[in-house]
């Protein structure tokens, strides 16, 4: 069933491309009901099946490919693949909705955003780690198009930057693959064969290193990271939920899939080093939002800060810390793209405006008053407010890294305080500015439309669902975490 959430994604990404370009609501349709089943595949899946105690991988589809270099098309999930392939659908479904209004060559936008969702989708099922890569490419080509056609403020040189960043991480990632394929002598890319084979110390301390960097440079890890807000801020509203919401997961579900998962003896030499980096960055993305005057801008560092908990993490690789990584890839997706919805769609489509002082002048609050409430609860969720995603995602993480080391997850801690501090401060300067600042005569807004209320309703649904009752996605992820592929890094991690 999963394996069509691939291809209906590609067959709508081909029905969108050949639909005239003079019926923008064709595409439109073909897209969002895509997204919907594709969704809808998940939900099904992960209400009406029992989560596997062993937290076995169910294989879906598995055909040779190209045989004589070990490469074939397996397609499966496991509790970890399911969450993310639910997060795609519901971040797909909004991104959607938010890009409605687009008129000018609404056809190819909404082709080359199906194949974007299709190569991630495919990303989260494949368990043949060359197929996973090829999938891994796929995702990044789409990117480029939508902000260099679509986009704004220095769109060029934001897609550009964007997808260099992602090649250089892609290039390392393959050397990583092809290292282990290699070394090991198996007869395919197949991860649960790669996982058999013992890797020496010696191999595992450059290859975890470098493959891991590979995937979490698509991640944002500080201060490989430089590409994030560039490009948050150049893409189009739907592109930069997507982005911010499944693209930056692609390199952390990556980065636990594969170097995590082949070489956890190097995982255990290089780990402290790494979150170093990834608590750095919790700090260092906070700090930078809290003086941007660019209402996207914050939201772009932003969401470098909130990786950074997703890296801190995977690298504590505790129980406790891989379950909140996991956690926090589905909480930041949902509240990010609520955010970037917010800014993006709402607010500059119709001021014309990112500023935070010049949009003082719209009596925004009034004007918009679903705008206002839905960025007050995306904001309070983004804070880690108890009820909502993010406080069970980041009290998992910072717990996990406790357990590792203390002295970081103080660092986290002050990315928690620092979030408070930015969020409110682009929340009272946009929505409760000082009464002086606001000119007798307003300019006039247009109302926010039926298909925004309806995808930001969505987003605030997911985090409030899981925030409230967490174990919907636990207790998928968890069995996981024992499951022969994870379980030699918890062990090895303890015994240091």
């Amino acid at each position: 069933m999963l394996s069509w959430t691939v291809y209906l994604s590609f067959l709508a990404s081909i029905g969108c491309f050949i639909s005239p370009a003079s019926r923008p609501e064709r595409c439109r349709w073909i897209a969002l009901t895509s997204a919907i089943l594709t969704t809808m595949m998940a939900l099904r899946v992960m209400l009406f099946q029992n989560p596997p105690e062993d937290g076995a991988i169910e294989i879906i589809t598995h055909q040779a490919w190209i045989p004589t270099l070990g490469i074939h098309f397996l397609l499966g999930f496991d509790g970890i693949s399911l969450v993310m392939v639910l997060l795609t659908g519901i971040a797909s479904i909004a991104a959607i909705l938010f890009s409605w209004d687009i008129e000018t060559r609404a056809n190819e936008f909404f082709g080359f955003l199906m194949a974007l969702i299709g190569g991630v989708y495919g990303v989260f099922i494949s368990f043949d780690l060359f197929l996973l890569f090829v999938f891994y490419e796929i995702a990044i080509i789409p990117k480029y198009f939508l902000i260099a056609i679509w986009g704004s403020t220095n769109k060029s040189y934001g897609a550009m930057k964007l997808v260099l960043y992602s090649f250089v991480g892609s290039a390392l990632a393959l050397v990583g693959i092809l290292a282990a394929f290699v070394v090991s002598g198996a007869e395919s890319f197949a991860l649960q064969e790669l996982i058999q084979f013992p890797y020496e110390e010696g191999f595992q301390r450059w290859a975890f290193p470098v493959t891991f960097l590979g995937f979490v440079i698509l991640a944002g890890l500080w201060p490989f990271h430089t590409w994030a807000p560039t490009g948050h801020v150049a893409a189009p509203t739907g592109t930069s939920m997507l982005l911010a919401g499944v693209v930056m997961k692609l390199g952390a579900y990556g980065a636990l899939r594969v170097p995590l998962t082949l070489f956890p003896m190097g995982a255990s030499i290089w780990r402290e080093e790494l979150a170093l980096l990834a608590a750095l960055g919790i700090v260092a993305g906070a700090l930078v939002a809290l003086v941007q005057q660019d209402f996207k801008f914050v939201i772009g560092y932003s969401s470098v800060s909130h990786m950074g908990f997703v890296m801190l993490g995977l690298l504590a690789t505790t129980e406790a810390g891989l379950s909140g990584a996991v956690l926090q890839m589905f909480s930041h997706g949902i509240i990010a793209g609520l955010l970037f919805a917010v800014v993006g769609r709402m607010i500059y489509t119709r001021t014309h405006t990112r500023d935070l002082q010049a949009l003082s002048q719209f009596d925004l609050r009034r004007q918009l008053p679903f705008a206002g409430t839905v960025f007050l609860l995306a904001g309070l969720a983004s804070m880690g407010l108890p009820g909502f995603s993010g406080f069970v995602a980041e009290l998992h993480v910072i717990a996990g890294a406790w357990q590792s080391y203390a002295w970081l997850s103080l660092l986290a801690g002050l990315g928690v305080v620092l979030g408070v501090a930015y969020t409110m401060r682009a929340l009272l300067a946009s929505f409760w500015p000082a009464p002086h600042s606001i000119p007798a005569h307003v300019q006039s807004l247009p109302p926010i439309t039926l298909p925004e209320k309806c995808g930001a309703i969505l987003l605030l649904a997911a985090t409030l669902l899981v925030g409230l009752y967490p174990r919907l996605l636990l207790d998928w992820v968890i069995p996981c975490l024992h499951a022969p592929m994870l379980q030699p890094l918890i062990e090895r991690v303890s015994t240091i």
